[in-house]
């Protein structure tokens, strides 16, 4: 569900892994389990387009980024998408996959975290990007509003620094452990 403040991409790609209520109680998960379907389609899609190859480690990748609303470690990663019983990728495999989902606009990496997370929406890879980091339950909400944009373009353009990346990391507390703290 969109706020009109950030109506341009208010991205709920956040979980509440400690909170205890299911899915269909957390907007952030359910959010992410709706988009998962199209984020995998738009991949496919843009991989054909600019003949690129969504290989099966880097499906299996994304595929399981999507099936965790909260960032995910390169080990863990590892982890999830090596065959059962069978023996566990090298990490080297997992950060090349990690790699290209990041450089085509799949994934964000969060440096503060050093964990990624699946984003379905079409970013520029120079577009400017918040996450707001729950240090409670680890869930992540995604901004790249145009007001936030233009925030960090003008302070940019002020200091004549020309970004390469524009990514904010905000820590704080989501709404849902908010509302828990005072009960």
């Amino acid at each position: 569900m969109s706020r009109p403040e950030t109506a341009d991409h208010d991205h709920a790609h956040s979980g509440h892994g400690h909170h205890d209520h299911d899915h269909d109680g957390c907007r952030h998960a359910h959010d992410h389990a709706r988009s998962a379907g199209a984020g995998l389609a738009r991949a496919e899609r843009i991989c054909r387009e600019r003949g690129l190859r969504l290989t099966p480690i880097r499906r299996k990748a994304l595929e399981a980024l999507y099936a965790d609303h909260r960032p995910v470690g390169a080990y863990d990663l590892a982890d999830r998408v090596s065959p059962p019983g069978g023996r566990r990728l090298a990490p080297i495999s997992i950060y090349r996959a990690l790699e290209f989902l990041v450089e085509q606009g799949f994934v964000h990496r969060l440096s503060s975290r050093n964990a990624f997370i699946a984003c379905p929406h079409g970013h520029g890879a120079g577009e400017a990007v918040a996450f707001l980091i729950c240090e409670s339950c680890g869930g992540v909400d995604e901004d790249a509003s145009a007001a936030m944009r233009e925030a960090v373009r003008g302070m940019a353009e002020q200091r004549r620094f020309k970004p390469r990346q524009q990514v904010v990391e905000i820590v704080g507390l989501c709404e849902h452990c908010r509302g828990t703290e005072s009960a």
